[in-house]
C-alpha cells in the first residue's frame, strides 16, 4: 500500500483555491481518485491533512454546484483517511455550517455522507434489551473476520463514536427545534430530520436510553408543532419509529403510554392534524418493530378503530361540505390498521370484526356522490341466462350503460379526497382476507363465514365505483377473496402459481429463446380430480356467480371502461374458473361476446388509457395494454374450455374459434403463443367422448397452426408451441376420419418430419411425434416410409450432445415401438440400425436415458404377433450381450432401469431362441458372483423362466442351482444360487419343485451372508406358493427359532403376494410379527414394514388393531406400530384415503405424545410421510392439533443435553438432536404441501431458531427460508431483521483452535449455506429493515469470495 507524495497533495491544495472553477473541479476529482484507491494516508503529516480537510469543507460553499457535489463525495472516503482526533472537529464544523448557512442542504448532505462512512461498532445482541433490538452495523475488531473498511481500527471506531456523541448529538438537538412564534432561531428542516435518521441508522446502537428519550421528545415536539411542514412531519414519523428500535423496553412502554394519553386527549378535543400524525406514528411503529409493538396493540388499536367506526357519518347528509381533514385522518387510520394486520397478525385477531366493519363502512364512503345503486341486483339470485337478450350479449354494452359510466368518470371535485379513503378500505379488506382466510371463509353450514356474509356482496356492489384506482383495488380484493376461497377449500396452496398478478399480466417476460418443455405435450390421461371440498367452502362463491357475472359483464361490455379495469375483471373471472373448476355454465352469455371481441383484437381493446392498476395483494403496479388484456382473455378462454362441459360451450364455438385463430395469426409473439395454448384447449374440448364432429372448426384450427409451423419468419418460441399444438390436434383426432381428412393428416406428418430434420425445431418435433405415436391407429393410414424415416432420424439424434434432444428422441422412439401399428411398419434393417445407435447408451450414467434405451430395445426384440403381418424382431449380437452383462454387474437398485432390464430379458427369453442361450452363458460365465447378487439373481431367473425353464435349452436348470447350494462351499456362489432359486420360485409359482425345507436348512449355516440369503430366498419362493411355504415358516416362528431371519422371509411374502392369497394367514402373521419384534430388537424395522403392509392388505381388520397397540405398555410394540403407519401413506393410492381419514389425526397425535424419545422421533417421521404424500388428510383442524406438538419437539431441551468425558476431553451430547431434526424435516414438508394451513408467525420463530441450531438443522432452516422467500415475500420481509441476528451469530462463530479437519469443513459449509440463503433473501425479498441492510453490508464486505462463488453458481 503506497502513500501519495506530499507535493501531489500540495499541488491539489493550490488548485482548490484557484479562481477558475474548472481547476477546482479537477483537483477535487483527482483527490477523489486518490481517496478511493488503495493508498495509505497514515504517513501524511497532520498539518497537510488538516489543510486538505479545510479545503474540501470550503468547497462545500463554492459558487459552482458541480464543485459542491464533488466535495460532498470526497468527504465520505476522506473521513476514513484523516487522523482520529480530526473526526470530531470535522463533524462539529459541518454541523455549525448546517446551522448558519443560507443553504443548509449541502453541509447536511455532507454530514450524512460522513456519518454513513464512519467506522461503526458491532454490538453483541445480548448486551442489553436495547442493543438486542438495535441494528447491527460495522464489524467487530476481531481479526477473524475482515473489516468492512480496511483502515477501521478499534481506535478509529471509538473516535467515531466519541465524535458522534460529543460533536453531533448536542447540535442535532438544536437543529431539531421547531420554529418559534417570533420566527427567530434555527427552524428544523427536512435535512435536519434526514440527518437524524442517518445518525440513528448508523450509530443507534451507541445511544443510551436517556439520549434516545431526549431525541424522541425533540421529534415529538417537532411533530406537535403547528409550524412544522407536512413533508418534515412525514419524515419525522420515520425517525420516531427508528428511534423506538433502540429504545429500551421501559422507554418504549413509556412512549406508548404517552401516545395513549395523547389519543385520550384528542378524543376530548379533536384536532384532525394531530390525530392523523398520531395514527401515522402507530402505523410506522407496527412496520418498524412489529414484535415489540404488537404487545401494545390492545391499548393502541381501539383508538385507531374509533376513527373508522363510522359513527361520525351517521348524521351526515348528501351535499354537506366535505371534511378533507377528517378524510386524511381516516386514510391514515386505514393504512395504520392494514399495517397492524399485516405485521402483527396474531395480536390483531381480537379486532378482526372491527377491521371488517371499518373496511366495509368506508369502501362505500362517497359523500359527494349519490350512488344510484344497482337496481338489477336487488336479489342475490342475480342474473340468469335469459336476463341478457341477444342484442346485448355480444355487443359492447347499451348506450345507457355507457352514459352512466361516462357521467361517473367525468365527475370531478378538487376538494374530494374520499376516493383515497375508499382505496385504503379496499386494501385493508384485502390484507384481512389474505392473513385470516381460514377464519373468515367457512363452509356452507356457516353460510361462507364473514367473508361471504359481509365482504363479498359489498365488493360486487362497488364494481361500479367511479374512481379508476379504487375500482381496481376492489377488483383486486375480490380476486384475493376468490383465490383464498380455493386455498381454504383445498386445504393447501400450490407453491408455484400459474396465475399472473391481479389486474395485469405483470411486466412482459424477456424475449428469450427457450426450448419447449415436456409439460407442453398433451396427454390423453384423465385430468387431475380437484380435492374434495368436504365443508362446502366453494358453495358460497357458486351462489354469487350469477350476480358477479352480471356486474363484470357490465364492465366488459362498456366501451368507456379503461383497459386496466377490463384486465382486472378478466383476471377475476379467471380466478373464479380456477377455483370452481367451471362455474359459469349459466352465465357465459353475459360476457362471452366481449371476450370474443377482445380475443380478435376488436373494439374492446380500443377504449381507455393506461392506468396504474391495483396494488392490493395479488395486484401489481404494471400498466395494462391492449396486448396484455388480449393475453389475459386468451388464458381465460383456455380455462373456460378446460373446465366447462361441452354442452355449455358449444353455442359459442362458432364465434370463439375464428377470434382465437385471428389471435394465432397475430404478429406479436406473446399473443400468438398464448393463442396456441388456447387452441390446444379447444381441441381437447372438441375431442371429448361423445362430442359431435366439427370439421369446419378443425379445418380453421389446422390452417392457422400449420401456417405457424411452416413459416420460417415466425418467432422460434411460437413455432415450437405451434409444433406441439399440431401434435395435440393430430393425436386427439386419431381415428376420427370425419375430423381431419387423411390427406391433410399425411401432409402434416410430412411437415413434422421436415421440422425433425431442422436443427432449431427438432426437439419440439420429436416431442410432437411422441404424442402422435401414442394414439396412432390403422385408421390414420400412416405410411410405412414415413415411419422408417422418422425412426432413422430419431436414431441419428441419439448421437447429439444435447441431452434434452436425446431424451425427447428416446421418448418418441419408445412410443413408436410400443405402438403395434407403427412397430409393424419398421423394417428389420431399420431396427438393426436403431439398435446400433442404442447399444452405446447401455451404460451406467444417465439413468433416465438408460431406462428409455432399454425400453426401446425390448420392443425391437419383439416379433410380430401371431397372425399379423410385420417384420421380425432383432437377434442379440455380441455387443448387446456384453452391454447387458455390464449392466447386470452394476448397482441398479430397484428403480425403473431394473424393471425395464427385467422386461427386456424376459422378452429375449420368449422371442430370441438363439440370443437367450448366449445371454445365459455370458451371465453365468462373465458376471456370476462379480455382480450384485440381487440383480444377477433376478435377471438369471427371469431369463430362465421366460425362456422355457428346464425345457428351454439352457446349459443350466433348477436342479443345477440346487446342486450348487448343496455342494459348493464358496459363500458368494451359495448366496447367489439361493437367490436365483428364490427368484425362480417367485416366477414359477406352484410349479416350483423345491420344498421350503431346502431353504430352512441353510438358516443355520455358520457363514455370515448365507443365512440371510436363504431367508430372503425362502420368502421369494414362498410368495409364489403361499399355501406350501407360509405354514412351514409360521410353524418355525412359533417355536421361537430364527425369528430375525424368518421375519425377512415374511417381508418378502407380504410384499409380493396379494390380499386374497394371504387372507388365511394374516392374523397369525400379525400376532407373530409383534411378538417376534418385541423379543428381538434387531427385527423391529423389518417387522414394522411387514405390519405396515398387512395394514394395507387388510385395513378393516388391522387399522382398529393398530389403534389398540398404540397404547401397549411395551415401548417396542408402540414403536413398531408407529413405524408401520408410515407405509400406509407412501404405498397406497387415493382409494385408501377414506379409510385413513377418520383416524389418522388421532393416530398421529397419540404417537407424538409417546413417553419414549425414539418413538416420538418415529412419530415425526410418520407425520412427515403423511405431510408429503397425503397432506389433504391433515388439512384444517387436524393440522391445528398436530402442529403445536411438532413445534414443541423442535425446541432445544436442556434436560436432554449432557457432557461426557472421553480421556482429557469433554464432549457435549444432545440426545434430542435426532428428534429435533425430524421435527424440522416435518416442518419443511408441511411448507411444501400445507403452506396455507401454517401460522407463519409461529413458523418463522422456529425457522429463525433453526438457523442457530446444529449443522443439519441449520441446513434445513436455510432451505425453509429460501422457500419462504418465494411463498411469503411480505411476511419474510417483515422478519428479515430477526433473520439477520441469527445469521450474524452463525457467521461470527469461530472454530475451535484444536478443531479437526471434519469440524473445519462443517464450519465452512455452514458459513457458505448462510451466505447462499442470504443472497436468495436479498434477491427475492430485498429491502427489509435497516438491521437487515446493515447485516447485508457487513456480510458483503467480509465474505466476498464466497459471495462470488455463490454468484457464479447462480449464473450457471
Amino acid at each position: 500500500m503506497t502513500a501519495p507524495a506530499v507535493y501531489q497533495l500540495n499541488s491539489l491544495l493550490d488548485k482548490m483555491s484557484n479562481p477558475d472553477s474548472d481547476f477546482r473541479f479537477m483537483s477535487l476529482n483527482d483527490l477523489l481518485g486518490m481517496l478511493t484507491q488503495n493508498l495509505s494516508f497514515s504517513q501524511t503529516d497532520p498539518g497537510t491533512m488538516s489543510k486538505l480537510t479545510d479545503a474540501v469543507v470550503k468547497a462545500l460553499d463554492d459558487a459552482n454546484g458541480e464543485v459542491q457535489n464533488l466535495a460532498v463525495k470526497c468527504l465520505g472516503p476522506l473521513v476514513l483517511k484523516v487522523k482520529e482526533n480530526q473526526i470530531a472537529p470535522l463533524i462539529d464544523r459541518l454541523t455549525t455550517l448546517s446551522m448558519t448557512s443560507q443553504d443548509p442542504s449541502i453541509p447536511s448532505t455532507a454530514l450524512r455522507t460522513i456519518i454513513s462512512n464512519l467506522p461503526r461498532p458491532a454490538p453483541s445482541p445480548s448486551t442489553s434489551s436495547a442493543s438486542s433490538a438495535a441494528l447491527h452495523a460495522g464489524q467487530p475488531a476481531s481479526s477473524s473476520n475482515p473489516l468492512p473498511r480496511t483502515e477501521a481500527t478499534q481506535t478509529a471506531i471509538q473516535a467515531s463514536v466519541d465524535a458522534v456523541r460529543v460533536a453531533l448529538l448536542p447540535k442535532l438537538m438544536v437543529l431539531l427545534k421547531p420554529e418559534d412564534g417570533a420566527g427567530k432561531g434555527t427552524a428544523a428542516t427536512l435535512d435536519s430530520v434526514d440527518l437524524l435518521v442517518e445518525t440513528v441508522r448508523c450509530f443507534g446502537q451507541i445511544l443510551t436510553g436517556a439520549e434516545v428519550e431526549r431525541l424522541q421528545v425533540a421529534v415529538m415536539t417537532l411533530l406537535e408543532s403547528d409550524r412544522t411542514s407536512g413533508v418534515v412531519k412525514k419524515r419525522a414519523v420515520t425517525a420516531l419509529s427508528l428511534l423506538c428500535v433502540y429504545a429500551p423496553d421501559e422507554l418504549l412502554s413509556s412512549f406508548i403510554n404517552h401516545l395513549v394519553e395523547t389519543f385520550r386527549a384528542e378524543s376530548k378535543h379533536l384536532n384532525p392534524t394531530r390525530l392523523r400524525l398520531l395514527v401515522s406514528v402507530t402505523g410506522s411503529l407496527a412496520r418498524g418493530i412489529p414484535d415489540r409493538f404488537g404487545l401494545y396493540l390492545k391499548m393502541i388499536c381501539p383508538f385507531v378503530l374509533s376513527v373508522t367506526d363510522g359513527k361520525d357519518l351517521v348524521n351526515r347528509e348528501l351535499g354537506d361540505e366535505p371534511d378533507m381533514e377528517m378524510d386524511e385522518v381516516r386514510e391514515a387510520a386505514l393504512v395504520a390498521l392494514e399495517s397492524f394486520q399485516s405485521c402483527c397478525t396474531e395480536e390483531m385477531k381480537p379486532f378482526i370484526d372491527d377491521l371488517i366493519k371499518a373496511g366495509t363502512v368506508f369502501l362505500k364512503y362517497d359523500p359527494n356522490y349519490a350512488d344510484p345503486g344497482n337496481d338489477d341486483d336487488e336479489e342475490m339470485g342475480g342474473t340468469q341466462a335469459g336476463d341478457y337478450d341477444d342484442d346485448e350479449g355480444f355487443g359492447a354494452g347499451s348506450d345507457d350503460d355507457d352514459d352512466a359510466f361516462e357521467d361517473d368518470g367525468n365527475f370531478s371535485d378538487e376538494d374530494d379526497i374520499s376516493w383515497k379513503v375508499r382505496r385504503c378500505a379496499a386494501k385493508l379488506l384485502a390484507t384481512v382476507l389474505s392473513t385470516r382466510a381460514g377464519d373468515l371463509i367457512r363452509g356452507s353450514n356457516e353460510k361462507g363465514g364473514l367473508a361471504y356474509a359481509k365482504v363479498a356482496p359489498l365488493l360486487i356492489d362497488r364494481f361500479h365505483e367511479r374512481e379508476e384506482n379504487v375500482r381496481l383495488e376492489i377488483l383486486s380484493t375480490a380476486t384475493v377473496l376468490v383465490k383464498k376461497t380455493g386455498e381454504v377449500a383445498e386445504g393447501i396452496i400450490s407453491p408455484s402459481s400459474g396465475l399472473p398478478p391481479v389486474g395485469t399480466m405483470g411486466p412482459p417476460p424477456k424475449k428469450v429463446r427457450r426450448g419447449s418443455d415436456a409439460s407442453m405435450m398433451d396427454t390423453d390421461t384423465t385430468p387431475d380430480v380437484p380435492p374434495a371440498d368436504l365443508q362446502g367452502v366453494r358453495e358460497s362463491l357458486c351462489q354469487l356467480v350469477p350476480r358477479l357475472s352480471k356486474s363484470i359483464g357490465k364492465l366488459l361490455n362498456n366501451k368507456s371502461i379503461t383497459l386496466p379495469t377490463k384486465q382486472a375483471s378478466i383476471t377475476l373471472l379467471s380466478s373464479i374458473v380456477s377455483v370452481l373448476h367451471g362455474g359459469f355454465e349459466q352465465s357465459l352469455n353475459i360476457f362471452i361476446g366481449a371476450l370474443v371481441d377482445a380475443a380478435s383484437g376488436g373494439n374492446a381493446l380500443a377504449s381507455g388509457g393506461n392506468v396504474v392498476v391495483a396494488s392490493a395483494p395479488g395486484g401489481s403496479a404494471a400498466t395494462a395494454t391492449g396486448a396484455s388484456v388480449r393475453i389475459e382473455v386468451l388464458r381465460l378462454f383456455s380455462k373456460i374450455f378446460e373446465n366447462h362441459s361441452f354442452e355449455s360451450i358449444s353455442p359459442y364455438l362458432n364465434d370463439s374459434v375464428p377470434a382465437i385463430c385471428a389471435a394465432v395469426n397475430e404478429t406479436g409473439y406473446k399473443v400468438s403463443f398464448e393463442a396456441l395454448g388456447t387452441v390446444t384447449a379447444i381441441v381437447r374440448l372438441l375431442t371429448i367422448p361423445g362430442a359431435p364432429a366439427y370439421p369446419e372448426l378443425f379445418s380453421q384450427l389446422y390452417d392457422v397452426v400449420i401456417k405457424k409451423v411452416g413459416n420460417a419468419d415466425t418467432d422460434l418460441e411460437v413455432r415450437e408451441k405451434a409444433i406441439i399444438t399440431l401434435s395435440v390436434l393430430l393425436s386427439r383426432t386419431s381415428g376420427r376420419t370425419n375430423s381431419i381428412p387423411a390427406s391433410i393428416r399425411l401432409h402434416a406428418l410430412e411437415v413434422l418430419l421436415e421440422r425433425l430434420k431442422n436443427e432449431t425445431t427438432r426437439a419440439s418435433a420429436a416431442r410432437a411425434i411422441d404424442g402422435i405415436a401414442k394414439t396412432a391407429t390403422d385408421a390414420d393410414q400412416i405410411e410405412e416410409q414415413w415411419v422408417q424415416k422418422v425412426v432413422a432420424e430419431l436414431g441419428s439424434q441419439l448421437r447429439k450432445a444435447n441431452r434434452s434432444l436425446r431424451a425427447a428422441s428416446l421418448d418418441s422412439l419408445r412410443s413408436i415401438s410400443a405402438n403395434d401399428v407403427l412397430r409393424r411398419k419398421i423394417s428389420l434393417a431399420t431396427k438393426n440400425e436403431l439398435v446400433a445407435e442404442l447399444t452405446p447408451l447401455l451404460v451406467i450414467g444417465d439413468m433416465q436415458l438408460l431406462a428409455l434405451a432399454i425400453s426401446v430395445l425390448r420392443f425391437m426384440v419383439l416379433n410380430a404377433k401371431h397372425g399379423e403381418t410385420g417384420n421380425p424382431g432383432i437377434t442379440l449380437n455380441e455387443a448387446l450381450v456384453k452391454n447387458i452383462c455390464n449392466l447386470v454387474k452394476s448397482q441398479l437398485g430397484s428403480g425403473v432401469v431394473l424393471e425395464n432390464l427385467l422386461a427386456l430379458v424376459g422378452t429375449i427369453g420368449e422371442e430370441d431362441q438363439v440370443g437367450k442361450k448366449e445371454l445365459m452363458k455370458s451371465l453365468l460365465k462373465n458376471v456370476g458372483v462379480t455382480g450384485d447378487a440381487n440383480v444377477v439373481a433376478k435377471v438369471v431367473a427371469q431369463l430362465l423362466v421366460h425362456g422355457g425353464g428346464d425345457e428351454g435349452g439352457f446349459i443350466v436348470g433348477v436342479k443345477d442351482f440346487v446342486d450348487e447350494v448343496e455342494g459348493i462351499s464358496d459363500e458368494n456362489r451359495k448366496c447367489l444360487a439361493l437367490m436365483v432359486l428364490g427368484e425362480i420360485g417367485l416366477r414359477m409359482g406352484p410349479a416350483f419343485p423345491i420344498p421350503p425345507e431346502k431353504f430352512l436348512t441353510h438358516l443355520k449355516d455358520g457363514t455370515e451372508n448365507v443365512p440371510i440369503a436363504a431367508a430372503v430366498a425362502l420368502g421369494l419362493a414362498g410368495a409364489g406358493n403361499v399355501q406350501k411355504f407360509v405354514p412351514a415358516i409360521m410353524e418355525r416362528l412359533a417355536g421361537g427359532r430364527d425369528s430375525y431371519l424368518l421375519v425377512h422371509s415374511l417381508k418378502e411374502i407380504i410384499t409380493h403376494s396379494s390380499a386374497d392369497n394371504l387372507q388365511a394367514y394374516t392374523n397369525d402373521m400379525w400376532n407373530t410379527l409383534l411378538s417376534a419384534a418385541a423379543a428381538n430388537d434387531d427385527s423391529k424395522a423389518v417387522a414394522a414394514e411387514c405390519v405396515g403392509r398387512l395394514i394395507i392388505l387388510d385395513p378393516y381388520s388391522f387399522l382398529p388393531a393398530l389403534q389398540n397397540h398404540m397404547r401397549s405398555p411395551q415401548s417396542v410394540v408402540r414403536g413398531i406400530v408407529i413405524s408401520a403407519l408410515r407405509y400406509t401413506f407412501t404405498d397406497t393410492d387415493a382409494t385408501y384415503d377414506e379409510l385413513l381419514r377418520p383416524t389418522v389425526v388421532d393416530f398421529l397425535e397419540t404417537m407424538l405424545q409417546d413417553s419414549e424419545l425414539e418413538n416420538r422421533r418415529l412419530a415425526l417421521t410418520a407425520l412427515n410421510s403423511a405431510a408429503t404424500n397425503k397432506a389433504h388428510l391433515l388439512a384444517g383442524a387436524g393440522l391445528e392439533r398436530l402442529l403445536p406438538r411438532v413445534y414443541a419437539e423442535s425446541v432445544i431441551k436442556p434436560e436432554l443435553v449432557r457432557e461426557i468425558q472421553m480421556g482429557p476431553f469433554r464432549h457435549r451430547v444432545d440426545d434430542g438432536l435426532e428428534v429435533r431434526k425430524s421435527a424440522y424435516e416435518t416442518l419443511y414438508s408441511l411448507l411444501e404441501t400445507s403452506f396455507q394451513s401454517l401460522e407463519l408467525s409461529v413458523y418463522f420463530q422456529r425457522v429463525v431458531a433453526g438457523v442457530t441450531d446444529e449443522h443439519d438443522i441449520r441446513a434445513l432452516a436455510n432451505l425453509m427460508l429460501a422457500k419462504l422467500a418465494l411463498l411469503a415475500k411480505d411476511q419474510t420481509a417483515r422478519r428479515l431483521d430477526e433473520v439477520a441476528d441469527a445469521m450474524r451469530k452463525v457467521l461470527s462463530e469461530k472454530p475451535k483452535e484444536n478443531a479437526v479437519k471434519q469440524e473445519l469443513e462443517r464450519h465452512a459449509e455452514g458459513v457458505r449455506g448462510i451466505v447462499k440463503v442470504a443472497v436468495v433473501l436479498q434477491r427475492e425479498v430485498g429491502g427489509g429493515g435497516m438491521k437487515w441492510r446493515q447485516f447485508w453490508e457487513w456480510m458483503v464486505q467480509g465474505w466476498k469470495e464466497i459471495l462470488a462463488e455463490v454468484g457464479e453458481e447462480g449464473s450457471a
